[in-house]
């Protein structure tokens, strides 16, 4: 990822939590069928590693797990809000015209080397790990032993599981940090009087100095 230095985010906990909030993640890998991408859950281990570790699964009748075979390299996308930013926000704009359109964004990258396994107990751990974290909050939870036993080890048998020990963290925080100080909170106003509440969270981004990552 393209990531001019006003805009690299360095905070690790920062990063992990981004990811956490982005929980749908986009795994993409290189393999004999070229480029491959899956649209996956994933639960982040901080602690685990440098940078931390993903874990998810693939269905086995996806294909793209065996890209991932013998320590296959991949890539996991998180993408955060994102809003257009229009140049008529800017009050710079009716002092000299020179402005044109742009998109802020926030977005991580984890790159690494996957390690598959296809073990029925770890596999129903790391299902039940991931259940429990989404279903979290809900008035009535599901929980994973409310499924038959003989129901879900035939799901079991359906599914690839993968460790992604992260390598490489990028971020990118872009939140206008490139304008001047009047834009920026220009940017920010607009964007907190949308009506898209992803637009909204990323002016609570722009409130924070400590967004900003540099």
């Amino acid at each position: 990822m393209h990531t001019p230095a006003i805009f690299r985010q360095h905070d690790l906990p920062t990063l992990h939590r981004q990811m956490a909030a982005s929980a749908l993640a986009t795994v993409v890998s290189q393999g004999p069928n070229g480029l491959q991408a899956s649209h996956l859950p994933l639960l982040l281990e901080p602690e685990e590693g440098e940078f931390g570790t993903l874990y998810g699964h693939f269905a086995r009748a996806n294909g793209q797990w065996r890209d991932l075979e013998g320590g296959g390299e991949a890539l996991a996308v998180f993408q955060g809000p994102d809003a257009y930013v229009s140049p008529g926000w800017y009050p710079s704009k009716a002092e000299h015209g020179k402005a044109v359109p742009t998109w802020n964004y926030i977005a991580v990258h984890a790159h690494g080397r996957a390690e598959l396994f296809d073990e029925p107990e770890r596999l129903l751990h790391l299902l039940g790990r991931l259940s429990d974290r989404h279903e979290a909050g809900r008035a009535q939870p599901w929980a994973l032993s409310e499924a038959p036993r003989d129901y879900l080890e035939a799901m079991l048998r359906a599914i690839v599981g993968f460790a992604l020990p992260i390598q490489r963290l990028d971020g990118q925080w872009k939140l206008s940090q490139n304008r001047s100080e009047a834009d920026r909170a220009s940017v920010r106003a607009g964007l907190a009087n949308s009506a898209e509440a992803r637009e909204r969270e990323l002016a609570a981004q722009m409130q924070d100095p400590a967004a900003a990552g540099a």
